[in-house]
């Protein structure tokens, strides 16, 4: 059995706890494949099935096999994060406004850098 789940990766138009800011659009084009990853480190842990912008953020859907890590997102939903390089940003003020990113990977994490980056969607496959 695995689990699937859905959430998001990154929420446009938010501050987040770096004082970065991502603008829609900034993920555009969306790379075909990038890596699932657990805190940003290691070995791929699952799939990511679908990544699409929508007018909310990086909506992510993703795929984890059984075992401790499936078992983990059962019992508490984390937060979700991204990995990726900047290829355009400006300074708005306090924030740095992110216009056009390389999306690098998704990561399930303990704490996101955008507290609303999150799964809130969870089902087994």
């Amino acid at each position: 059995m695995s689990l699937r789940f859905a959430g998001y990766a990154a929420l446009f138009d938010r501050p987040d706890r770096g004082g970065d800011m991502i603008r829609a659009g900034a993920f555009q084009p969306l790379p075909p494949r990038v890596p699932l990853l657990w805190d940003h480190a290691g070995p791929p842990i699952g799939t990511i099935e679908t990544l699409a912008e929508d007018a909310r953020g990086l909506r992510v859907i993703g795929a984890l096999p059984d075992g401790p890590r499936a078992d983990r997102l059962r019992a508490a939903p984390p937060g979700l994060s991204f990995g990726y390089r900047v290829k355009r940003a400006a300074r708005q003020g306090t924030y740095r406004e992110l216009l056009s990113l390389d999306l690098i990977e998704v990561s399930l994490v303990s704490a996101p850098m955008q507290p609303l980056a999150r799964v809130y969607f969870i089902e087994e496959n």
